[in-house]
C-alpha cells in the first residue's frame, strides 16, 4: 500500500510488463467476434450458398459451440496455466489460434458450414485455455495497487474489440464474399496476436510441482469445489461474476429482438444500442481506477449492482414507452439509426443501455481484481477456470430461460424486466451472505461522499499476517474511515453497548466485530473479548483496537487503558499507532454540537487525514504507544480543538 502519487493506469500500456498482453488480447477478443459474426452473417444472406439451416438455428448453434469448450476445458486448461510459466501457455495459445484460422479461411473457400462451425468451436477451445492465463497473469506482472487499473483497461478494451469485430465482419460482410480477404483479415489479426505474445515477459511457474489430469467430469467438478474452499469471499464473488454474465447474456441476446421488434429499427438501430453497450462498460471499467483510489474497492460492487437493476429495469420500461408513441405516430418503418436518434424517447433508451454498461463495469473489474488479490498465487489460473466454467452455466441457464419464456409468449421487455427483478433479489442475497461488499460500500461512501481522506504511511499496515492497529478514537465512523484504507478485513473491537445497538448489531456481527467491556461493568464480555482477540491474531488476522476505550468526549487524546497490554503480551504481534485527524467537528462525533449544527458539518469535501505510523514492537509500554499516536495527530486540528471545558460548556 504504497503512498506515492500514482500515474494514469494508460501508463501501463507503455510498459512491457504490459503493453504486449493487451495488444495479444484485443486481437484475440477480436477475432472471436469477428469469425463468429461473418459465420452468422454469410449464412443469414447467402444461405444457399452455405446451408439449408435457418439463420436462427445456425447462430444458436455457434454460440453453443463456442461455449461448450469452457465446460469441457477449463479444468485442464486452469491446472496448464498454474503449471507452467503463463507467457508461455500464451504463446502455444496464440500459435493455435493462426491454425485456427486456417481452418476457417478453408472452411471459406470450400462454403463448408461444417468446417466453420467447426473452427468456432476450436476458437472457444483457444478461449478457454486463455481465459485462465489471462486472469491470473495480471497479479504476477502489477503491483496491488494496480490491479484495478489493469482490470479496468483489459475490460475496456475486451468490450470495444468485441464491438470492433462485430462491426468490421458487418463491413466485410456487406463489402465482399471474397475467401480471399476473409481470410487475409481473419490471419493478420491472428498473426499480430502471435507477434505480440513474444513480447510477454516470463512469469516463471506458479505451481511447478502440479500433476496435470484431464478429466471432464471429475476434474471440473474439483475445480469448481477448490474456488468454493477459497474463501467465502472469493467464492461469492465468483458466483456474482458469473450473474454478472447471466445478466449479461439476457439483455445482449435480446438487443437485436429489441432493435427489430420494439423499436421497429433496421440493423443500424441494432448496431447503435450494441456500441452504446460496449462504449458503457468502457466507461464503467476505467472509472473504477478513479473511484476506487487506486486498490481493490469492492465497495464499488454494490454501485453497480443497484445501477445494473435501475437500468435494466428502465430499458424495458423506455423501449415500452419508445414503442406506445411510435405506434402512435406516422413514422415510416423500419427506422434507420438517424431515423431512431431523431424521434423522441431514443436518448432515454440509448441512455439506460450507456449506464447499464456503466454500472456493469463497476460491478465486474472491482469483483475481479478482489478474486486476484484474495487468491493464493498457485491456484489463481485454476480459481479463474471454475468461474468461466461457472460463467458457461450461468450463461446457459440464461439461454434457457429466454427461450423459455419467449415460448410461453413472455415480450422481450417483460424478461428484461424480470431480469431486472432478479439482479436485486440476487444482490441482497450476496450482500447478507458476505456482508463484507457492504461494509466496504459504506466505507467507501463515508469518504468519497462527506469527506476527502488524505493516508499517508498506510504501507505500514502488513499486506498479510497478524497485526494489532493502534488509533485514537475521535467518531463513530472511525472503523468505516479506517476500513476504507486497508484493503485487508479488520477485525475491529468495540464498545459492547454500541455493538448491542438494534439493526447496527446485525452489521456488526457480520464483519465479526469483537464487543468488548471494562472489568468492571462486564468482566465476562472482556474475558470473551480477549479470548477472541487471541484466537484471530492466531489466527493472522488484522485486528483493530481503540486502546482510550470509548470515544473522546473533548476532541482530546485521552489515557490508554491497560487491556491492550494484555492482547500484546498474550500474542507478540506488532503494533501499528494510527492518527485520525479531523473527525472531532464533525456530525459522528460527541462534540456537544446541536442536531442542526450536525447536519450542517455534513456538507461534502471536509477533509480527513489519517496518519499511519511504523509498526511497534509487542513489548512497548502504553504511555509510548501513546505518545506515538499523539505524534501522529493533525498539529493543526489539534491546536483547533476546543479545550476540555469548552467541549463540555
Amino acid at each position: 500500500m504504497s503512498d506515492s502519487s500514482h500515474t494514469s493506469q494508460f501508463a501501463l500500456l507503455g510498459q512491457r510488463r504490459f503493453g504486449p498482453f493487451f495488444a495479444t488480447q484485443l486481437a484475440g477478443a477480436f477475432n472471436d467476434s469477428f469469425l463468429k459474426q461473418l459465420v452468422i452473417l454469410l449464412v443469414t444472406f447467402h444461405a444457399t450458398e452455405y446451408t439449408t439451416l435457418s439463420a436462427g438455428l445456425v447462430a444458436n448453434m455457434a454460440a453453443g459451440l463456442f461455449i461448450l469448450p469452457f465446460v469441457l476445458f477449463s479444468a485442464y486448461a486452469g491446472q496448464l496455466a498454474d503449471r507452467f510459466d503463463k507467457a508461455r501457455v500464451i504463446r502455444a495459445v496464440k500459435a493455435a489460434e493462426v491454425a485456427i484460422m486456417v481452418v476457417a479461411s478453408a472452411g471459406f473457400y470450400m462454403k463448408s458450414l461444417p468446417v466453420l462451425l467447426t473452427s468456432i468451436f476450436a476458437m472457444g477451445c483457444h478461449s478457454a485455455f486463455f481465459g485462465p492465463v489471462k486472469y491470473s497473469l495480471l497479479p504476477r506482472v502489477l503491483a496491488k495497487e494496480e490491479l484495478t487499473g489493469g482490470n479496468g483497461l483489459l475490460e475496456m478494451g475486451t468490450f470495444l474489440s468485441i464491438l470492433l469485430g462485430t462491426l468490421v465482419a458487418g463491413v466485410m460482410a456487406a463489402m465482399t464474399t471474397n475467401p480471399l480477404w476473409l481470410s487475409i483479415a481473419l490471419l493478420a489479426f491472428a498473426i499480430v496476436g502471435l507477434a505480440s505474445s513474444l513480447f510477454i515477459p516470463a512469469t516463471g511457474e506458479a505451481a511447478p510441482d502440479l500433476k496435470l489430469r484431464f478429466s471432464v467430469v471429475s476434474e471440473t467438478l474439483a475445480t469448481v469445489k477448490m474456488g468454493k474452499r477459497e474463501g467465502e469471499g472469493v467464492w461469492n464473488s465468483l458466483l456474482a461474476i458469473s450473474w454478472f454474465w447471466f445478466v449479461g447474456a439476457v439483455v445482449l441476446s435480446h438487443i437485436p429482438g429489441l432493435g427489430k421488434e420494439v423499436l421497429q429499427g433496421d440493423t443500424t438501430v441494432v448496431t447503435v444500442l450494441l456500441a452504446t453497450f460496449s462504449i458503457g462498460i468502457a466507461a464503467g471499467s476505467l472509472l473504477c481506477e478513479r473511484l476506487s483510489g487506486h486498490k481493490v474497492e469492492i465497495g464499488l460492487v454494490p454501485i453497480g449492482s443497484i445501477g445494473l437493476s435501475l437500468f435494466t429495469a428502465d430499458l424495458a420500461w423506455s423501449c415500452d414507452s419508445f414503442a406506445a408513441a411510435l405506434q402512435a405516430s406516422a413514422a415510416k418503418l423500419p427506422l434507420t439509426w438517424t431515423q431512431f436518434l431523431a424521434t423522441s424517447g431514443s436518448l432515454r433508451v440509448l441512455g439506460d443501455v450507456a449506464l447499464l454498461g456503466l454500472f456493469g463495469g463497476l460491478f465486474i473489474v472491482p469483483l475481479y481484481a478482489f478474486v486476484q488479490l484474495r487468491t493464493a498465487p498457485e491456484r489463481q489460473s485454476r480459481i479463474i477456470s471454475a468461474n468461466n466454467i461457472l460463467n458457461a452455466v450461468a450463461m446457459v441457464i440464461a439461454a434457457g430461460m429466454s427461450a423459455g419464456l419467449l415460448a410461453y409468449g413472455v415480450s422481450v421487455t417483460s424478461i428484461i424486466l424480470i431480469c431486472a427483478g432478479l439482479n436485486a433479489l440476487v444482490a441482497i442475497y450476496i450482500y447478507r451472505t458476505v456482508p463484507e461488499f457492504l461494509w466496504r460500500f459504506l466505507s467507501w461512501f463515508v469518504v468519497h461522499t462527506i469527506y476527502r481522506l488524505r493516508t499517508t504511511g498506510a504501507h505500514h499496515i502488513p499486506e498479510e499476517g497478524p497485526a494489532l492497529l493502534a488509533p485514537n478514537h475521535v467518531s463513530y465512523v472511525d472503523a468505516l474511515v479506517l476500513s476504507a484504507l486497508c484493503p485487508r478485513p479488520i477485525r475491529f473491537v468495540m464498545d459492547a453497548s454500541i455493538f448491542r445497538v438494534p439493526v447496527l448489531s446485525w452489521l456488526f456481527r457480520q464483519v465479526n466485530a469483537i464487543p468488548i467491556a471494562s472489568a468492571k461493568k462486564e468482566p465476562e464480555t472482556l474475558e470473551r473479548a480477549l479470548a477472541a482477540v487471541d484466537a484471530a491474531l492466531r489466527n493472522g488476522e488484522l485486528v483493530c483496537v481503540f486502546p482510550e476505550g470509548a470515544l473522546t468526549r473533548d476532541g482530546q487524546l485521552a489515557e490508554f487503558k491497560p487491556g491492550i497490554r494484555r492482547m500484546l503480551d498474550a500474542n507478540p504481534v506488532p503494533v501499528i499507532p494510527v492518527g485520525l485527524s479531523g473527525l472531532w467537528e464533525t456530525a459522528f462525533a460527541r462534540n456537544g454540537k446541536s442536531t442542526a449544527a450536525r447536519l450542517g458539518s455534513l456538507r461534502p469535501g471536509r477533509r480527513l487525514e489519517v496518519k499511519v505510523g511504523a509498526p511497534l514492537p509487542h513489548d512497548v509500554s502504553v504511555e509510548e504507544l501513546r505518545a506515538k499516536v499523539q505524534g501522529l495527530l493533525d498539529p493543526v486540528a489539534a491546536a483547533s480543538r476546543p479545550q476540555p471545558s469548552e467541549a463540555r460548556g
